[in-house]
């Protein structure tokens, strides 16, 4: 049965504690279990190959399609694609585009090398993956600011090869996606989607090359079958619905925070916004100012269900009872609309990205601020982070020894490696004398 009213938790109450568990107790988690029929596309693709990837292609991405050169979108289309928007379209892409790159630049791994004590020369240095497979969405909407949130931070760490996959339509695929990965430059882009397409980027086959590692959030199919091809190749994470957890005072315009609360909800059904406030009565007119902007929003029945059966109001005591609350929930997105929101920020351990003050809603993130829209979501904040260009590099580390320190090394590695049982590594470092 479907809710029509957003549950209220107050911090005060007795139970609150068990309320609060319960409420984020399943949060994160799939609702159906795929997993059989992925690991069925998962082996179809890896013993058979083409023929049964291009099978896929025509049932799952519902595309007639004869060959699989059909799918492959070349550069001169997206180029053409690029040079076909309205100049606003390509203004505000190009600009997206010049801070996400100028952000990520920020991020490059710096190596290190130094002589210790005993004259030994340790160091680290970095090299990025070879190739990638960047999975961008398209079921429910087109993401041109995933493709770029995806392919940039690739480009910027210098991987040779960025094969971007998406679930566009092979007649009519959205320019703007296409225009979007023109300027991220991808290597090559196929119009393909679910668990067959990370299939193929693992496993390959004669068409499609096979990569190093996975990017990018999915739906169901594509996180299940991220996680079942991990080991083969390297992934970032397994996405979740998209979240916001919103922390607010009474001084901000409700229908502000409603809206911001509203542009996580209209992700799509299983899409989380919560909010957090220590004024009841801000906390209802929040509600109701919803409720209003459900009426005309176009994508009111997505956003409904996700309010309703996902949503949530908590009242504290005082804000300052919410920092341990943000950190327990580990949010994908945390919006601080508050007073002095930098003391709240010093405290903040947990979270994917922090949007400061009243003047930062959660979507300016999605698109133009710079850092990473593709974030750790279901509590996994506590543990991973959202993708940047470390993502895209391995790094490796180096040892130099001489005759002189060796010998001073030698005396304690040979008595670990005694009290270890492991006779050869004793013998291959007292050998050498």
């Amino acid at each position: 049965m479907k809710r029509n009213k957003v549950q209220f938790l107050n911090y005060s109450h007795k139970k609150f504690n068990n309320l609060f568990d319960k409420f984020f107790s399943n949060r994160g988690e799939m609702e159906k279990d795929v997993s059989r029929k992925v690991s069925d596309i998962l082996y179809k693709i890896k013993f058979k190959g083409d023929s049964e990837l291009l099978s896929m292609i025509k049932k799952y991405d519902n595309a007639s399609v004869n060959k699989l050169e059909q799918i492959k979108i070349d550069f001169k289309t997206l180029k053409k694609s690029f040079d076909e928007l309205p100049l606003k379209q390509k203004e505000s892409l190009r600009f997206a585009s010049k801070r996400i790159k100028d952000f990520h630049k920020k991020q490059m791994p710096v190596p290190f090398e130094f002589e210790d004590n005993l004259g030994v020369k340790l160091g680290m240095k970095f090299n990025p993956i070879e190739s990638v497979g960047l999975y961008v969405p398209g079921g429910k909407a087109i993401y041109p600011s995933s493709v770029l949130m995806s392919c940039i931070p690739a480009l910027v760490s210098g991987v040779k090869r960025r094969i971007l996959v998406s679930p566009v339509s092979i007649v009519d695929p959205p320019k703007i996606v296409l225009a979007a990965a023109y300027l991220s430059e991808v290597s090559e882009f196929y119009a393909m989607g679910g668990a067959h397409a990370i299939a193929s980027l693992a496993y390959g086959t004669n068409f499609i090359p096979k990569v190093d590692k996975i990017v990018g959030p999915g739906n169901l199919f594509v996180s299940e079958a991220k996680r079942q091809v991990f080991g083969k190749v390297g992934i970032d994470s397994i996405a979740g619905p998209s979240e916001v957890l919103i922390i607010s005072d009474n001084k901000n315009d409700p229908n502000w925070i409603a809206y911001d609360l509203l542009s996580q909800s209209e992700h799509d059904e299983d899409a989380q916004s919560i909010l957090i406030t220590d004024d009841i009565c801000f906390g209802k007119k929040v509600e109701r100012c919803i409720r209003d902007a459900l009426t005309t929003l176009p994508r009111k029945k997505i956003a409904s269900e996700s309010w309703f059966k996902n949503g949530a109001i908590i009242i504290v005591n005082n804000l300052m009872d919410s920092i341990n609350l943000i950190n327990q929930i580990a949010p994908e997105h945390l919006e601080l609309s508050v007073d002095k929101p930098n003391a709240f920020l010093k405290k903040i351990k947990n979270a994917g990205s922090i949007f400061i003050g009243r003047y930062t809603p959660e979507a300016i993130g999605d698109y133009v601020a710079g850092p990473n829209h593709v974030l750790p979501t279901g509590g996994s904040a506590r543990f991973s982070s959202g993708l940047g260009v470390e993502d895209f590099f391995k790094r490796s580390t180096f040892v130099e020894c001489n005759k002189d320190n060796l010998s001073i090394l030698r005396k304690h590695a040979s008595v670990l490696a005694e009290i270890e049982g492991l006779d050869a590594h004793k013998i291959s470092m007292d050998i050498r004398k």
